[in-house]
């Protein structure tokens, strides 16, 4: 049976390399549709987690883990010779920045190998698709070139695209199943396979003329946002010194019913897209002697805002006759989203060091996240009762949880810098 036939009635065997917030939702999505499917994890401790039915992280339906597991569906390995079976593999690696905000493709290269290696031992042909956000290129310039390092041939051995995540944390209306998938291939008959293989789970297939487009396109939505967070954020600041309140400012020209998107401040932002996509591009740009200078001044933006952040704390314990050194303050929510438990670029890290920096104590309530390590430092949620908040000096809202009791915090008397308009929306 040929791989397009395979695919067709859903008996090729699929690959995915890495199981976190992009690669475990595909993996289950895709065995839902009747793959059989091979989730390839290297940390030992989210394997044996998921082996036993547990969903590492809020947001994923534990019932349908197991039952995937418990019908052979999805299993979770550690081992890479089981992708020698597989007909496509998908790559769902991290791609984090370095030290110096330069791309770091280490995993995308070290998963490019290893899908060489069992594309040349194993089953072939494959189809190859790199789902991990990057640069207009890397899949042509990183994946690629580890396939035909392996003696393997486009079209013959394998078959290769990009199709970027969409994944959106949390989010129960928008999944990979509804959202639309972009696919870009190396060559016709690429785009053509994978879009066979999209288009078996997901309700609409979007092709587009390249690999490259598909990766533009995938940065291009992450700093349409990120910018819009940089606007706002900065009228932030303009409105605080004009004693200004910007939620009402948003909220009034929101009132417009056309050729108007309202976005909404706060104390930075975080998660793997928005705050790295940014420097991803303009890194890339950078070879074409181009500087993409209106998107890193956004990103600038963004990054300073715990700066901005820890100086309102300094305000209102000042207001309150205090100050920030040797102040007890108290964060509420220190993941980068509402309601999940994902820290990942938070910027509640960068507010946490900031204030001790400035000699504060820093505690934190998150119902989410038990443990916050910020440098070597390991934090541990406290409870947000009556006690807590006698012994604090100021409430700062980071991230505005729904389950959070924002009414305790209100009727505390206590200074509270609220960086999300989370107690407006209580009232």
């Amino acid at each position: 049976m040929d791989l397009v036939e395979a695919i067709g009635r859903r008996e090729a065997v699929v690959g995915i390399i890495g199981l976190g917030y992009v690669g475990l939702p595909l993996a289950m999505e895709v065995a839902k549709a009747g793959f059989w499917v091979v989730g390839l994890e290297k940390n030992s401790m989210i394997r044996k987690r998921l082996q036993e039915g547990e969903a590492p992280y809020v947001g994923l339906d534990e019932e349908i883990l197991r039952r995937l597991l418990a019908e052979g569906k999805l299993r979770v390995s550690g081992d890479s010779g089981e992708l020698l079976a597989c007909g496509v593999i998908c790559i769902c690696v991290p791609t984090p920045l370095s030290r110096t905000r330069d791309p770091d493709l280490g995993y995308v290269r070290d998963a490019s190998r290893l899908v060489s290696e069992v594309t040349r031992e194993g089953e072939r042909p494959k189809l190859v698709v790199l789902e991990s956000t990057s640069y207009p290129g890397t899949t042509r310039e990183e994946v690629l070139p580890a396939m035909t390092a392996a003696g393997l041939s486009p079209c013959e051995d394998f078959h290769l695209a990009y199709s970027p995540e969409r994944v959106d944390p949390g989010n129960r209306d928008w999944t990979i199943t509804n959202t639309p998938k972009l696919v870009g291939g190396m060559r016709d008959c690429c785009a053509a396979l994978a879009g066979a293989f999209y288009g078996s789970f997901v309700e609409k297939v979007v092709p587009v003329s390249s690999m490259e487009v598909a990766e533009m396109a995938k940065l291009l939505e992450n700093i349409f946002r990120g910018v819009n967070i940089a606007l706002v954020n900065e009228l932030w600041m303009l409105c605080d010194r004009m004693g200004l309140d910007i939620w009402e400012v948003i909220e009034a020209a929101s009132s417009k019913p056309f050729g108007f998107m309202p976005f909404w401040p706060g104390p930075g932002i975080g998660g793997h897209c928005i705050p790295v996509d940014p420097f991803y591009l303009a890194w890339k740009a950078r070879g074409y002697d181009f500087q993409t200078e209106f998107i890193e001044l956004a990103g600038k933006v963004n990054v300073n805002m715990p700066y901005f952040v820890v100086g309102l704390v300094g305000r209102e314990l000042n207001r309150a006759g205090k100050a920030v050194k040797g102040s007890r303050v108290l964060l509420l929510g220190v993941a980068y989203k509402q309601d999940m438990a994902d820290t990942r670029e938070t910027p509640a890290a960068k507010i946490v060091e900031l204030l001790k920096g400035r000699g504060a104590e820093v505690l934190y309530h998150d119902p989410h996240v038990p443990t916050f390590a910020v440098g070597e430092e390991v934090l541990e949620s406290v409870a947000l009762d009556a006690g807590t908040l006698e012994g604090c000096d100021c409430v700062v809202i980071v991230t505005a949880h729904r389950d959070v009791d924002y009414g305790l915090v209100a009727r505390s008397g206590l200074p509270v810098l609220d960086t999300r308009n989370a107690l407006r929306k209580m009232a």
